[in-house]
């Protein structure tokens, strides 16, 4: 068999086809597509190449071209290419452009993620790091499951410390770039009383054992590997004439390590990326990889693309005034040749459920107009804002898909919630006692459940009723039958509670009680905080049914949607996944501080969390082709308690000379007209005190809004104004008469709500 990495057929490692006593040839037509700066970029053959390509600027374009050039002029043959990307798609789509432009099929490049190109390297030198050639790639279940056994063997209580909390870690020291030798005491001390690191290297040495290697190990190994064999290393610096990378804003400090090593014998990199566009700090990325470019590789050039093809005049200049607030940057200014377009908009409502009556009427309005719904995205920062808009749009019979994600009640935490209220409500539902009778875990193993299941067939009773039956014998071993008893002893507590307790506020003790907030409150996985969220947006979504069963009706019927064969639907997506995507039309919402920027960023990393915040906003913004709307709320409702919202910082960054607030904003005095513009704030402004003043005043006058226009209003000043006995409206409740006054506080028989306690705020007198 062949060696794939023989060249002794080549001319030489060190040498490149030649093209010497050729006539010169004229520029290749593909040339002639590309505006000068993309031309610099495709053309700088030699030496480090820095392209800094802002969105919608033509990147995958320079970048496949770039490729195609070095082949077609001769300058190296397909197999002396390192190309790398971050997936697999992008990489397929690389290669078809390079073929494409070619005019023939393009052979024996090495292209393909890092992860892949990585295990390329390692197969073929496996034996220097411990391990044979066939080594297995465990994945995420694989990998958990060999923790969990070196936990056992340490006598480590897996439920304290969960082998999932300790794969996360260990990945986060791969991504690092870090063995086992070189994770210190302090990084170690957040596992197991810091036991971490030693854990980490019997993990590594049983991987060996049993020849496997997880997906951190490829490109962990390879850096080991060029660090003890310098001449391996030597071999692939001589192999490679020209290294590419996409999307090197994104690289972590492993792959960082590994490209430099690479480049280090030709330095023919060119890295293509945009630092603005940085925004997955929360899985490895580091910004400061594409920051250092030029001090890494001295002598680099710098080929900034400026010029976008995608978005009007309006979002550019107001996505590139908003970026220019961070610090940590290297500085671009994206421009068009296109028209202005319409000025972003930006409107202040009432709550998250006005946000997406608001949306939902503008979808319509486009639609109307002949816009294509499939060219319209609702991007959220929090998975938990979906909720909203999903319930809207069934509503109103708007179809719509989730990208990247699931809808709302499919996600793995609300089905897990609602199992637990359909057992609440129905105890002999198998399917749903089933999905939590071992969720969180409560040490019960095969031989209980089998136990449980058997009796139930024996019995032709449902499992809820053969568990009260098993837990009245002796058949079980004391600790399963303990945590049975457990189980089914709070669920009658809880089904007891049901008459006299609201029942939102039961379903958030149901959870806190059961241990299966708790579970998510321990894992260190990035999800982890965003399922928190949604169990927060579920229990807030209670309150708008009368009963739990009707809640259930209501879920029933929604997981029951079909949407035919329609194929022209609007698109939700995440922020953080929508980068890449483009639509005509954009709603951003939820632009409020704790919500975005989010609190977590902020407080986990401080000021680096809030320049990632804003290259998040920026990387939304830049996704709308004609149209941006951005949209707050005055209130967001957390659990079942209202919480009073101040618009986001990053509206008050946006050059006021390219957004359009609503009227009920100008009026208020939130924007300031252009001329008035004080320079300290771009325009838009005042202190913190007077955003949150203006926007108590946004939220009343939208509640006034809704009232009957027929009717005098006044609004709601304060208790001193509502005496017992006064008529009242409330956004969320309707109508009502005043009970009590209690400070800011107000008891209220609402009309059709029921007797509901609200701060003053929020009604307003009629």
């Amino acid at each position: 068999m062949s060696d794939p990495f023989d060249l002794s057929g080549l001319s030489g490692l060190a040498e490149a086809p030649s093209r010497g006593g050729a006539p010169a040839r004229p520029a290749p037509t593909y040339l002639s597509t590309l505006n000068p700066e993309q031309r610099a970029a495709v053309e700088a053959a030699e030496g480090p190449v820095l392209v800094l390509a802002g969105a919608g600027t033509g990147k995958t374009r320079v970048l496949t071209t770039r490729l195609a050039h070095i082949i077609d002029q001769g300058l190296a043959f397909p197999s002396q290419i390192l190309a790398v990307t971050f997936t697999n798609r992008a990489a397929r789509e690389m290669i078809e452009r390079v073929s494409r432009l070619l005019g023939r099929p393009v052979e024996g490049m090495w292209l393909g993620t890092f992860h892949a190109m990585a295990a390329r390297i390692l197969r073929r030198h496996a034996e220097a790091v411990g391990l044979r050639a066939d080594f297995t790639i465990l994945d995420a279940d694989d990998q958990v499951r060999l923790l969990k056994q070196l936990l056992q063997a340490a006598d480590i209580d897996e439920k304290r410390w969960p082998a999932r909390m300790l794969s996360i870690i260990i990945q986060r020291w791969k991504d690092r770039g870090l063995a086992p030798s070189r994770v210190g005491d302090t990084d170690g001390a957040e596992f197991a009383n810091g036991r971490g690191q030693k854990l980490y290297a019997a993990y590594q040495e049983r991987l060996k054992i049993v020849n496997a290697v997880d997906f951190g190990d490829l490109l962990l190994h390879n850096l080991t590997l060029f660090g003890a064999l310098p001449d391996v290393l030597a071999d692939y610096q001589r192999r490679f004439r020209y290294v590419l990378v996409d999307e090197y804003q994104d690289t972590n400090v492993a792959q960082y390590l590994w490209l430099r090593l690479l480049a280090q014998g030709r330095s023919n990199i060119c890295c293509v990326g945009d630092d603005d566009q940085s925004i997955y700090g929360w899985r490895g990325a580091e910004v400061g990889n594409i920051l250092r470019f030029e001090a890494d590789f001295p002598g680099a050039k710098v080929i900034r693309l400026e010029r976008n093809y995608r978005s009007t005049g309006h979002i550019l200049a107001a996505a590139s005034g908003l970026i220019a607030h961070n610090a940590g940057r290297l500085g671009k200014t994206l421009w068009t040749e296109d028209t202005a377009g319409e000025p972003i908009k930006i409107s202040g409502v009432w709550d998250g459920d006005a946000e997406a009556r608001r949306v939902g009427e503008e979808i319509e309005r486009l639609s109307r107009l002949g816009d294509r719904r499939s060219q319209m995205a609702v991007l959220v920062r929090a998975g938990f804002q979906t909720r909203a808009f999903e319930e809207r749009f069934l509503t109103i019979g708007l179809p719509y898909r989730v990208i990247g994600g699931l809808r709302f009640y499919e996600r793995q935490e609300i089905r897990d919630a609602i199992a637990y209220i359909r057992v609440l409500m129905q105890p002999d539902d198998d399917l749903a006692f089933e999905r939590i009778v071992n969720l969180p875990k409560r040490g019960l193993g095969d031989t209980a459940l089998q136990a449980v299941h058997g009796l139930a067939r024996t019995r032709a009773v449902s499992l809820y009723r053969a568990t009260e039956a098993l837990i009245e014998t002796d058949e079980l071993k004391p600790r399963p039958r303990q945590a049975f008893a457990d189980l089914i002893a709070a669920f009658a507590r809880w089904r007891a509670a049901l008459a006299a307790t609201p029942h939102t506020e039961l379903v958030e003790r149901m959870l806190d009680e059961s241990g299966y907030t708790e579970m998510w409150q321990k894992d260190k996985s990035p999800q982890a905080p965003g399922r928190l969220e949604n169990l927060k947006e579920l229990v807030a979504a209670l309150e708008e049914f009368e009963t739990l069963g009707a809640f259930l009706e209501h879920v029933s019927l929604v997981m029951d949607r079909d949407d035919g064969a329609a194929t022209d639907m609007v698109n939700i997506i995440t922020l953080h996944g929508a980068k890449g995507l483009e639509f005509n039309t954009v709603f951003l919402p939820g632009w409020e501080e704790g919500l975005f920027p989010h609190q977590l960023a902020l407080d986990e990393k401080g000021a680096a969390g809030l320049e990632e915040e804003r290259r998040l906003a920026y990387v939304g913004l830049t996704r709308a082709r004609r149209r941006a709307h951005i949209l707050f709320a005055a209130n967001r409702r957390v659990y079942n308690q209202w919480l009073s919202a101040i618009p986001s910082r990053f509206i008050d960054e946006l050059p006021p000379d390219h957004v359009e607030p609503d009227s009920e904003l100008t009026t208020r005095g939130y924007a300031k007209p252009a001329a008035e513009a004080d320079d300290t704030a771009s325009g838009w402004r005042g202190d913190r005190q007077i955003r949150l003043e203006t926007a108590e005043r946004i939220g009343r006058a939208s509640a006034a809004q809704l009232t009957i226009q027929a009717r005098p209003t006044r609004a709601a000043a304060g208790a001193k104004t509502l005496a017992v006995g006064a008529r009242i409206f409330h956004q969320k409740f309707g109508y009502g008469q005043v009970r009590s006054v209690d400070g800011n506080k107000l008891e209220i028989a609402f009309d059709k709500a029921g007797t509901k306690k609200v701060i003053d705020s929020f009604v307003t007198a009629v």
